[in-house]
């Protein structure tokens, strides 16, 4: 499972390091150590958390804008059928759901909790691994 660090989570939350390390300190979000000290933030719970963070309404300092129809974020959900797949991403406050094949999926190595980009041009919208 990927982790991540306060920053690189600040960032796919669309907050400060500062905030994230708020909702660290005060357990919002589950933080361990690893071997050289640094907080990390398991995929999985930061998914979690920012599925949690959007239903309440995010934070006034969210970045609410995009650049170039570009949304980096967290995968937080995958449906797979036998042909077509569904792939949830959380970026910042924005949900965005895309309709691709079940192959593309796999091909991407796709997981909750696993940092990714959807790109949106008219009404399609492009997974990409980071």
């Amino acid at each position: 499972m990927q982790s991540y660090t306060i920053g690189q989570a600040a960032r796919l939350l669309g907050v400060s390091p500062d905030t994230a390390r708020r909702w660290a300190d005060a357990g919002r979000v589950t933080t361990h150590r690893d071997e050289s000290g640094r907080r990390l933030i398991d995929g999985s719970d930061l998914a979690a958390f920012s599925v949690e963070l959007a239903k309440s309404g995010g934070e006034e300092d969210a970045s609410h804008t995009s650049v170039r129809n570009a949304f980096p974020g967290i995968v937080t959900a995958i449906k797979l059928g036998d042909v077509a797949a569904q792939v949830e991403i959380q970026a910042g406050p924005h949900r965005l759901v895309s309709l691709l094949t079940r192959e593309a999926v796999e091909e991407l190595g796709l997981e909750v909790g696993m940092e990714a980009t959807a790109r949106v041009k008219s009404t399609n919208v492009h997974i990409d691994r980071v």
